[in-house]
């Protein structure tokens, strides 16, 4: 007799029962799997204690694996629509236990709970860290963090396709081919019968994308004049938007303005997923030019840099040393690379960004950061935020309801890019802009009851809910010191880190009962 929640099927073989395992189980596996790696580089090294630390948790994990796979052969799970969003979830909960075994093993001067924190700020590419010093850390375990939060942006890339466009969460509730009726609507409920075919289909197109775009920039990153380590992991954190760096960004590195150069370019597939694929329902109607995100995320990443830049100059010109050419040229390409990195959510901070805020004599309030990553990145893409199609249905909404102002009787008619959002989108995006803004109210003042103070607990619950950890080096008035926070107030910011990665709309859905009876 079958075990409930499943059904016996006719004896599968070994590749059927891997297509057959529950999503989460599967990214266990590859997680060991990828141990390997930092065991192969800590023995070449002679991280040894690392080394072997990586090398025993990936073979202990991989076997656990394996004996699940072969439990697990003829047996096909039944878990409902929304049994990939669980997987997700206990991906971002659960997993970064086992990645922090390692961690905690091979840095041997910390606690469990910071490793913990460590892999969750790394899976959900937020890119906070307990330790304030990067030399503190072995090289192995920087590359595990930079590896981690490469797999977890390929891992959101994957999922906005296979898991969250179907449902219509993470941006694509406000599209239009997500109202009731739509041609789309109806070809993802049919595709929800087979989630994992639509999985496999998108590992199969993603997967060699994603690496090769982090190889070219690898390779150009080294050519900058990085060490070949550095280039790699700052590569990896670029395509993540994870923030990571071994040397403690770019004041670190060593390839100058044309390594920024290079990820600038590289940080623009975080604007728009049109930038890599056409896989998604935001890529109907049109191609990159007529894309609300592309637009709005180029208007915001060259108009906020202009608009310092002049108020600079002015003070600049105030104190008598405009004359200096170079420097306001510096000063603004220090801008214009910063807006771009804390709008795509990866916090690389530009070595001019300093001179930029001091050149004139001014300071730029942290608080244009904070506002950069609430607005967050493009659907679909490895950025957190807010998402920049729900700022555009909002922006619509703002904007018609103006000529109703001037015109009342005035009737408007979209055009290829305002049908991109359906007729309640900008109610939609509104509830969710409510939703994060209660959301960042609730943890902020929770951490404000575990002794945070006020200021801090709200850098770091925007940091955590937006997945920009660099936010809490920056933002606030003196950096914020992960490590010296009392345990729970770490658990919570592991909360909304994890919150703000699956967004608030589908842990709503997890909590919905009539879809887990369809």
């Amino acid at each position: 007799m079958a075990r409930r929640g499943h059904t016996l099927t006719r004896p599968a073989g070994f590749a059927q029962s891997l297509r057959d395992l529950p999503l989460f189980l599967l990214i266990l596996g590859i997680a060991s799997a990828s141990m390997l790696v930092p065991a192969v580089y800590g023995g070449v090294a002679r991280d040894l204690e690392a080394a072997r630390a990586f090398f025993y948790t990936g073979l202990l994990g991989l076997v656990v694996f394996l004996l699940v796979a072969i439990a697990y052969s003829g047996r096909r799970p039944r878990h409902g629509a929304l049994g990939p969003v669980v997987s997700l979830s206990a991906t971002f909960v659960v997993l970064p236990v086992v990645l922090a075994m390692p961690f905690h093993e091979g840095a041997q001067t910390t606690t469990f709970l910071n490793a913990y924190l460590e892999m969750v700020s790394a899976l959900t590419t937020t890119g906070a860290t307990v330790f304030d010093d990067p030399g503190r850390l072995p090289n192995t375990l920087h590359l595990w963090r930079a590896l981690v939060g490469w797999m977890g942006g390929l891992l959101m890339w994957i999922a906005a396709s296979a898991i969250l466009a179907p449902l219509n969460l993470g941006g694509f509730e406000v599209t239009a081919q997500a109202e009731p009726g739509s041609k789309e609507t109806l070809f993802h409920f049919v595709e929800r019968a087979d989630p994992r075919a639509r999985l496999l289909r998108s590992v199969g197109a993603l997967l060699p994308i994603y690496l090769v775009l982090t190889v070219i920039l690898w390779v150009l990153l080294y050519i900058g004049g990085d060490r070949s380590f550095v280039a790699l992991c700052h590569a990896m954190s670029v395509m993540a938007t994870s923030g990571i760096s071994p040397v403690g960004g770019m004041t670190g590195s060593t390839s100058g303005i044309p390594g920024e150069m290079v990820m600038f370019l590289f940080m623009l597939f975080a604007l728009s997923r049109l930038t890599f694929s056409s896989d998604t329902v935001t890529a109907t109607q049109g191609g990159l030019g007529t894309d609300p995100e592309f637009r709005i995320g180029l208007l915001i990443v060259f108009g906020v840099p202009l608009v310092l830049f002049l108020r600079h100059f002015i003070g600049a010109f105030e104190v008598s040393t405009e004359e200096n050419l170079g420097q306001a040229l510096q000063a603004l390409w220090g801008s214009v690379f910063t807006v771009m990195s804390f709008l795509t959510t990866t916090g690389f901070a530009s070595e001019h960004w300093v001179q930029s805020q001091s050149w004139s004599g001014l300071a730029t309030p942290g608080l244009i950061l904070l506002g950069l990553s609430v607005i967050g990145g493009g659907v679909a893409t490895t950025a957190g935020g807010v998402k920049l199609l729900r700022v555009f249905a909002l922006y619509l909404n703002g904007r018609r309801e103006m000529e109703r102002l001037i015109h009342p009787n005035s009737v408007s008619g979209a055009g290829i890019v305002e049908r991109r959002v359906q007729r309640d989108g900008a109610f939609i995006a509104w509830i969710f802009f409510m939703l994060f803004a209660l959301t960042l109210t609730l943890i902020t003042v929770t951490l404000a009851i575990l002794g945070v103070s006020f200021e801090n607990a709200l850098v770091m619950s925007i940091a955590g809910l937006s997945t920009t950890g660099p936010l809490i080096e920056m933002a606030a008035d003196a950096p914020i010191r992960l490590g010296e926070l009392s345990a729970s107030a770490k658990i919570v910011f592991c909360a909304a880190m994890v919150l703000g990665r699956l967004e608030t709309l589908a842990v709503i859905a997890l909590l919905t009962p009539n879809l887990w009876r369809n």
